[in-house]
This record gives C-alpha cells, structure tokens and sequence, in this order.
C-alpha cells in the first residue's frame, strides 16, 4: 500500500529517536548495572525494551507504506550520575512527546489514520510510562535526598 512520502519520511526520522532512546537506555542501564543499583537498572533496561519496540512498529509501517527505512539513529546524551541520567533521560522523552504530536498532526493532514493511531499509542506509552516514572524518580530524590535515594535503588542486578 503506497503510503504519504510525507509521513514516511517523518516515521524515518521518529525511528532515528527510537532507536536514539534504545541507545541512550542500554547505556545507562549497564552503568546502572555496574554501580549495583539494581532497581534502576531492571526500569531502565525494561524502557531500552520497549523503546526497541516502537521502532519496530515504526519500521514495520514504513514498510506497509512501501517506504525504505532509514536506520540513522539520533544523538544521545549520556549521564554522568544518577541524577543527571534521570534528567537526561526525562528530556528525551519530553522531545520524543513533541515529535508524536507533530506526527499526529502530520498523519491527520495526510489523512493516515492508521499510523496516527500507531504514534498516540506511542505517545500515550511516552507520557503516562516513561516520562511520568522519570518525574517520579527526580521528585524522590528532592523528597528523600539523593543519599537515601540511591540507597533505595539498591539492589541484586539479574
């Protein structure tokens, strides 16, 4: 089925963000590993999971829409701490919320209501899962103190 080159080419450059997140994730997750903070880590690693996912539903669309997809993956920007991970982690997802809406908006031009249906499924995960759970943490460590924290996120790493 010959799809909007439009919507296309913006389902190319959402699954560069995917895969960016994937990206970003993993390597946080391992670091989180290394540090024994178990807790993060199983959340993290999880979110790299499902980041992988998206993509996958974004390139297997594009190839409904007899697209070519484009594996160039965004910048990411990695921690260097818990807090600064967190946060660095939190800023993705709020950029990746804004280029679900703007593909909202495209696929309703474009009148692709099926991959408009697929980016507010990927928008309701992005902002009720991901991006609220990171909120969460941050507002932890103002609550509890980072010390107490990090202490929290303790854990055996599988």
């Amino acid at each position: 089925m010959k799809g909007s080159q439009k919507v296309i080419d913006y389902l190319n450059f959402l699954i560069g963000g995917e895969l960016g997140a994937r990206d970003q994730y993993f390597i946080h997750s391992q670091m989180y590993h290394e540090w024994h903070y178990g807790k993060l880590y199983s959340r993290i690693y999880h979110e790299m999971q499902e980041e992988t996912d998206h993509a996958r539903a974004l390139i297997n669309r594009v190839l409904m829409l007899e697209g070519v997809p484009n594996m160039k993956v965004a910048d990411i920007n990695i921690g260097n701490d818990v807090p600064s991970m967190l946060k660095s982690d939190l800023e993705l997802e709020y950029s990746v919320r804004q280029h679900l809406k703007d593909g909202i908006k495209l696929c309703e031009l474009e009148q692709d209501y099926v991959t408009r249906e697929i980016l507010v499924a990927q928008l309701v995960d992005t902002e009720e899962d991901h991006a609220h759970w990171l909120e969460q943490q941050l507002g932890l460590i103002d609550l509890m103190g980072l010390q107490n924290y990090l202490q929290s996120q303790l854990g055996d790493v599988a």
